[in-house]
């Protein structure tokens, strides 16, 4: 998610574990090279030091998503304030949820979903 309200997204329904990571972020990317070969602009993605984050498996991989064009900046630790996703959830949680999306699983699911998929047109983040 960019602070101009770009966004991408990787729904996960399970715990997520730095194969599931590497997999979005090899999405990703490669949606992004795409991009990066015609106007190479890299595009800078922020990251905490979440162990899906800093796992041998997802180091391994950072070289391959930086020639694509995606450069990785790891957020000091415990700076969740500076964590554009953490912004990002706590509108979900505590705004834009409505209460009636607890009722079950497949509710909750479906609201959220929305929310992500209208997020820049009908859910918006001023971050100026």
């Amino acid at each position: 998610m960019s602070t101009q309200g770009s966004s991408y997204f990787y729904p996960i329904e399970q715990s997520v574990n730095s194969q599931q990571v590497i997999a979005a972020f090899d999405q990703f990317t490669a949606q992004y090279e795409v991009c990066y070969r015609e106007h190479h602009k890299p595009c800078i993605v922020v990251l905490d030091n979440a162990p899906t984050h800093t796992s041998h498996a997802f180091q391994e991989q950072i070289n391959q998503w930086a020639a694509r064009g995606v450069i990785l900046h790891f957020l000091p630790p415990y700076c969740p304030e500076f964590n554009l996703i953490e912004i990002l959830w706590r509108k979900i949680k505590y705004e834009w949820l409505p209460f009636s999306s607890y009722s079950s699983f497949t509710t909750l699911k479906v609201a959220i979903l929305e929310i992500l998929n209208e997020f820049k047109s009908k859910y918006q983040i001023n971050f100026v």
